[in-house]
Formats: structure tokens, sequence, C-alpha cells
């Protein structure tokens, strides 16, 4: 076996890739088979210096449909490289955030509820600081298509929610574990990373004001509560305040080491009840227009007793579509069935956590070719 740099003759739309693909560090960028559906995903294989893992003999990978599954685990071990290279301050570091954010849109792109899928089902796809900047890109960009945004303003807060936790990468880890109370000198390292971000970036190389201005206000609050400027209201970005919005659910389901997730319905009744004050009305009633009252991925028992997954979004935000798993009286069902929960005997009863639930299965199996590994 040898290990290589891919060449950029090796790399063409519509072929599906022949090797496993890995970093310089060995992470997985792309496994094989995984299928090249556009430039921006040619420009970052090539951008990141990655190496093919593989035998001069190795046979050609059959081809098979685009998945935006595969898509955001490559955004996620591209910000894995990109993140570090920014906060070391060098210089051009941050180019190679253009094709990710792309391939964030192209993911939604393709298929929407297997990237919302994601934020709940693919946890185990990098270190916590870097899948939950994906997480509340995908939602980010989200509201701001549903907004109808002009494109290069959703490109630029898509940047700013990868990127928004730069300023503090070095210590993120360390947070994400501790159990007790912050004390004064970690709330001021904490409060700083904002403008210590923007600061990283402009040394970068970035010059994107909407970029800049996200990042810097993405923890403000329309209340005036906020840091590092305690700005209110319209004084806030937009870009900005979607981000506080998604990075404060992608937050709550998120697992820590000293507590569990947050139920997704309950993530968004927890925001819109105790963070009211703090929240941008009608954005914060968008983010549970888009998300649905069961966001997609969300485990869920039926009144026939059926114990299913949330699938796609329904025609109403309390009525989503559901795929049945475990049957009535608990056994597991031979193949997924799909329920109308607008049908009385298919509605919810209840949202079960993924222990409750008791459910492994592959995401494709739910969504299809879209959702394969």
């Amino acid at each position: 076996m040898k290990i290589r740099r891919i060449y950029a003759g090796e790399l063409a739309l519509g072929l599906a890739l022949p090797w496993d693909v890995h970093g310089e560090t060995g992470g997985l960028l792309a496994r094989q088979g995984h299928v090249i559906s556009s430039e921006t995903q040619i420009e970052l294989l090539l951008a990141r210096g990655v190496i093919a893992d593989t035998s001069e003999d190795a046979p050609r990978a059959a081809s098979e449909a685009p998945s935006a599954l595969r898509m955001l685990n490559l955004v996620t071990a591209g910000l894995a490289l990109v993140l570090p290279a920014i906060a070391a301050g060098q210089a051009g570091s941050h180019a190679p955030l253009l094709p990710l954010a792309q391939l964030v849109d192209e993911a939604i792109a393709l298929d929407a509820d297997v990237a919302l899928a994601c934020i709940l089902h693919n946890q185990g796809a990098g270190d916590f600081a870097v899948r939950h900047s994906v997480d509340t890109a995908v939602i980010t960009a989200l509201l701001a298509r549903a907004l109808k945004l002009d494109d290069a303003v959703i490109r630029s807060v898509v940047l700013a929610a990868l990127s928004m936790n730069v300023g503090m990468l070095a210590r993120h880890a360390q947070f994400q574990h501790k159990e007790g109370p912050l004390d004064e000198a970690e709330r001021a390292y904490i409060r700083a990373h904002p403008q210590a971000g923007v600061n990283l970036l402009r040394a970068a190389g970035v010059g994107d004001a909407v970029w800049l201005q996200a990042v810097l206000q993405h923890h403000e609050n329309v209340d005036g509560s906020g840091y590092p400027l305690g700005i209110q209201g319209a004084e806030i970005g937009v870009g900005a305040r979607l981000i506080m919005l998604a990075d404060r659910y992608c937050a709550r389901i998120s697992a820590r080491s000293y507590r569990k997730p947050l139920l997704p319905n309950a993530a968004l009744r927890e925001m819109l009840m105790a963070d009211k004050a703090t929240l941008d009305a009608p954005l914060a009633s968008l983010l549970v227009r888009e998300l649905g009252i069961y966001p997609v991925g969300t485990f869920v028992r039926l009144l026939n007793g059926e114990i299913g997954v949330v699938t796609r979004k329904g025609l109403s935000a309390a009525t989503p579509h559901v795929q049945s798993l475990i049957g009535p009286r608990g056994a597991r069902l031979d193949v997924p069935l799909r329920r109308d929960t607008r049908v009385d005997l298919h509605a919810i009863r209840e949202v079960l956590s993924a222990e409750q639930a008791g459910l492994q299965f592959r995401p494709d199996q739910l969504w299809g070719r879209s959702a394969r590994v």
C-alpha cells in the first residue's frame, strides 16, 4: 500500500472515489465510493493537502448518489484542520473555509432533512467544538434561506457560524467538560472570545464585514444583556441573531460530560420560555417553523404504541412524518413503516430519549441514499 497525495487529474465531477481519502494527520475526509458532486469538493480535497490511502491496482468504486451525510462529514473533517490554523495566526488560513461553507449549502440543497438529522444522529463525528460549529451552520443556513437573504449574505453568515468560536478554540474542550461554575478569569475569557475570533480572522485575511460582524455579535441579546458589546435590538445584525438561535439550540441538544442532552422539543420550549427576553421573537418563531415542534431525527412514541423516528417535516409543525421501527408490542419491525402523524392512530404521544427508544439503525435505512455514510 502506498501513501501519496491526490493528483488534480484524479478528481472529477461525478466520480466515485476509488479509495478512502485521509488528511495529513490521518483523519478520514471521505470514504471510498463518495461521489464528487461539485467543484468546491475538488477544491477542498486538493486545498487541504489530503492524501489517498490506496494501492496502485485499487478498483474504481461503483457510482452512487451523492450523500448529504458524507458532505457534512467532509465539512467536519475539513473544519478540524482549518480552525487550528486560523487560531495559530497563519496568514491565508481562512481560504479553505469557503468551500466548506459551500458544502454546507450543497448538503442542505440535496436533502435538508438529512442535514437536520445529522445534528441528532451524527454526534460522534469530530470533537464537540468542530461538530457544534457545523451543526450551528446547518441551522443558520436553513433560517437564512427561509428569510430569502441574498446568496452572498447567506454565505457570509454560514462562514461566521463555522468560525464563531475560533477565538476560544484552545480552551473549548476544557469548558465542554467543566462541571462546576466558571471562575472570574474563565468568564472573562469566554466574554472576550468573539472579539478574539474577529482579530484572528482579520489576521488570517478575512475582510468580509458581514462575516466579521456576525462573529463579533453572535452572543449579543436583543435586550442588551449579551456580550461583548451589550448592544440590543436592531443594533445586532441579522446574521448574528440567526447564529445565536442556532447556537443555543444545538448546545442544548448536545450531550456534555456533566449532563445529558435535552430532548429536541424540550430544548425549543426552554428557549422560548427561559430565554424569551433575549431572543428576537420573529426569528424564534421562524426557528420553530423550520424545525417543527418535533425536529427531524427526534425519537417518538405514537398513540398506537409504535416507536419511531421523525424523518421529514410535515404540513404543520406538529404533524411530521415518522418511520416506525418498533411495533405496538415492543418487537422490532422487519421494515420501517411510514406514518403520517395527521392520522389519529399515528399521532405522536410523546418524545423519547435515545436511551428510552433503544433503537439502532443506519441513517440510509430511513433517509435513503442521501444519508449513506
